[in-house]
């Protein structure tokens, strides 16, 4: 589920160079580019998403996540993007680490594993959840890391992340002033901009 681009417009420059990593079928940069006039990229693996993209005239090269970003060079964009991807590659660290050494800044969103209702299927199905917002079985989900608001936090602390912002959507894809409250267990996605410290 992608997030209100409204939601980050004012954390990106005009102007500024954005890379969106597994961007789709490019709305993210569709939407930003009009609202803020960006030069932006994307990095895509399905060939029907690229497809979509070329039709939209945007910048995207065919590349797995998981096989790194060596290709760019150190502080090549102004901000890169991952939206509801981190759980899916095979090393969220590692691509972290990548996306802060490539752009000045990063923002990150991922769907809240610790959110009440996965907590909720769980102990009441002995099951994964499946519903509207997690549409997939344990043995075909994309999602190979399942992260809480919790873990993300402590990952930037260890790697001395500085968290710039935070908002916490609830299932509506709304900002949550609860889910702010108490994020970890309700908030079903959450959305940071980091950098380096």
């Amino acid at each position: 589920m992608q997030f209100p681009p409204e939601l980050v417009s004012e954390w990106i420059d005009t102007n500024s160079r954005v890379l969106d990593l597994g961007c789709g079928d490019g709305s993210l940069l569709t939407q930003l580019t009009e609202a803020r006039q960006i030069r932006g990229y994307g990095l895509e693996i399905d060939p029907d998403r690229i497809a979509t993209c070329v039709s939209k005239d945007l910048n995207v090269i065919e590349q797995n996540l998981d096989k790194g970003l060596d290709n760019f060079a150190d502080n090549s964009f102004d901000t890169v993007f991952m939206t509801q991807t981190l759980q899916a590659v095979h090393y969220p660290d590692k691509i972290i680490d990548e996306m802060l050494r490539i752009g000045r800044q990063c923002i990150v969103s991922f769907p809240n594993f610790g959110h009440w209702r996965c907590r909720w299927y769980l102990g009441t199905h002995g099951r994964m959840p499946v519903s509207k917002y997690l549409p997939y079985t344990w043995y075909n989900t994309p999602n190979i890391h399942f992260c809480t608001i919790r873990d993300f936090e402590k990952l930037c602390g260890q790697k001395d992340i500085n968290i710039l912002n935070r908002v916490i959507l609830n299932q509506q894809n709304k900002p949550s002033p609860l889910g702010s409250l108490w994020p970890n267990l309700l908030g079903a996605t959450a959305i940071y901009r980091i950098s380096r410290s």
